[in-house]
């Protein structure tokens, strides 16, 4: 039978753990790169940049274009790393909840 209780109980604690693990993914880096891993960057799974490592042999004023295109795209790359870790890790704690995984669409937080 439909308990409404029941049902306002489980959101409310899913919503905490949602919540728990936003706080905790906040902290974790993920690392993005491009062209062959001559250009790399940290970045949290919120999307801060930590850091930014150039292989000297791009620095040259004849590459300023190529290199910012490498820049850009490493920074792409590590928010994707970004967005799966996240999704990764609300699947698996939808699963602990035993909830069916992709109830919450994509997979991100809905907090």
């Amino acid at each position: 039978m439909f308990n409404i209780q029941q049902m306002m109980q489980k959101a409310k604690v899913m919503q905490e753990k949602m919540a728990v693990l936003q706080a905790e993914l906040a902290d974790v880096e993920v690392s993005g790169s491009a062209g062959g891993g001559l250009v790399r960057v940290v970045m949290t799974c919120k999307g801060a940049l930590r850091n930014i490592t150039i292989d000297p042999s791009l620095i040259v004023a004849s590459e300023k274009e190529m290199l910012e295109d490498m820049i850009k795209a490493a920074c792409n790359d590590a928010r994707a790393q970004a967005d799966k870790r996240m999704a990764d890790e609300t699947q698996k704690a939808m699963a602990d909840m035993g909830l069916p995984p992709g109830m919450l669409g994509g997979g991100g937080l809905p907090f």
